[in-house]
């Protein structure tokens, strides 16, 4: 492994390997405005949601690791503490780049990226038409982490109103990440699209406890074709099947793989780690339970 002390290397390398093994970040396109009522407008990807009552957004303009400079942003809310939190999709992600670009002070990135302001309800900032979804927000504090560059400047943010467009919600009226289709930032000049392709679910065990993985047998921990995702999917079961579920399971559904390897064991435990493999891809937990304990039945 390389050891890395962040003292002993350049703040520009630091930054680096920080926002390079960081990722993907969501993307906060602030909007803001100065003391004269002049649009500011760009993105950060040191940004996220930490509280839902009070509900809280905290975003970091950090200072210039080049020049030690702060970012308009930055110089906006101390002016003005009020903020528009826009999100980014993949259908503006172009021109969130353009607003990124470090224009002279009260030079509007609307204008420049081509993005539509539109006035808020109870804030100065405007929201971006664009965006399917705004979050209104006061800046309740600004903290600063450090006065040399790459300084991040935590700006607290809580959400006084929310605009969604109707079209990214699902039939009972909740967000759907399939519809939003969200960008988030990765190292250098990459990018994640938040689309069918990169995205999986996973159920969370917010109420259920999984018998874990010290519960394994230990020919499933010892597989030679299950992974460590594998394993603990399996383990995330909160019980396994009971013994006449799993014999029935055997009989209809797995008589051909014991009819073929009647006479090698360690065949026929490699293909039903195969087809458990399998049936864990297709989000058939109790069915791939039942094709592994079937081997001992």
């Amino acid at each position: 492994m390389l050891e890395i002390l962040p003292k002993e290397i350049p703040v520009p390398k630091l930054h680096h390997y920080l926002l390079g093994s960081i990722g993907p970040r969501p993307i906060a396109l602030a909007s803001t405005v100065d003391r004269d009522g002049n649009k500011n407008l760009a993105p950060f990807s040191f940004f996220n949601v930490f509280s839902a009552n009070p509900p809280i957004l905290i975003f970091s303009p950090a200072r210039s690791g080049r020049t030690n400079s702060l970012k308009d942003t930055f110089n906006n809310v101390k002016e003005v503490p009020e903020v528009v939190i826009n999100v980014v999709t993949y259908g503006i992600s172009e021109a969130v780049s353009l607003a990124s670009s470090p224009y002279p002070p009260g030079v509007s990135e609307f204008e420049k990226s081509g993005l539509t302001p539109l006035a808020s309800h109870l804030i100065k900032p405007f929201r971006v038409k664009e965006s399917p979804v705004q979050f209104e927000c006061k800046v309740n504090d600004i903290i600063a982490l450090g006065t040399e560059g790459g300084a991040g400047n935590l700006v607290l943010c809580e959400v006084l109103k929310i605009h969604i467009d109707p079209s990214v919600l699902d039939e009972s009226g909740m967000v759907d990440s399939l519809k939003l289709d969200l960008v988030s930032r990765m190292g250098a000049d990459w990018y994640c699209r938040a689309d069918r392709n990169s995205m999986f679910e996973i159920k969370k065990p917010i109420t259920t406890c999984g018998i874990g993985m010290d519960s394994l047998p230990k020919d499933i921990l010892e597989s030679s074709i299950l992974t460590g995702q594998d394993l603990a999917r399996l383990a995330g079961i909160t019980e396994l099947p009971n013994e006449t579920e799993v014999n029935e399971h055997k009989l209809l559904e797995l008589s051909d793989y014991f009819l073929a390897h009647s006479d090698n064991f360690e065949a026929l435990e490699t293909s039903l780690h195969r087809v458990a493999k399998e049936l864990l891809k297709e989000n058939k937990l109790e069915e791939a339970w039942m094709t592994l304990l079937s081997i001992n039945h």
